[in-house]
């Protein structure tokens, strides 16, 4: 898919912005198909970038209409989250929008 003004342009959060993950528990709710890192969760990173506008997987795994969501590559540093590693490590993961907050 290419990057269009208009998917873009609807994005909430920009490169170099500072996120937190939400810290919600969906897992509780029956149906659902969860896309988001439970290590990843309650945890700040920075948007690197924003891919475009995709079809919400949480919906395509259970056959339901996908409303189109914005994909973001955010940036952690990484002792924080696995507790090892050294200063400069970092993990990056694509975290759609619905899963984010601002930090």
């Amino acid at each position: 898919m290419s990057l269009g003004a208009r998917e873009v342009g609807s994005a909430r959060f920009s490169a170099g912005q500072a996120v937190r993950v939400k810290d919600s528990k969906p897992e509780q709710v029956a149906r659902l198909h969860l896309r988001t890192p439970h290590y990843a969760r309650g945890r700040i990173g920075r948007v690197e970038r924003v891919l475009g506008t995709f079809p919400n997987p949480e919906d395509i795994a259970f056959n339901r209409p996908a409303e189109p969501r914005v994909l973001y590559h955010v940036l952690f540093d990484q002792p924080p989250v696995w507790g090892e590693g050294q200063q400069g490590d970092t993990l990056l993961i694509e975290l759609f929008e619905h899963w984010l907050e601002e930090a």
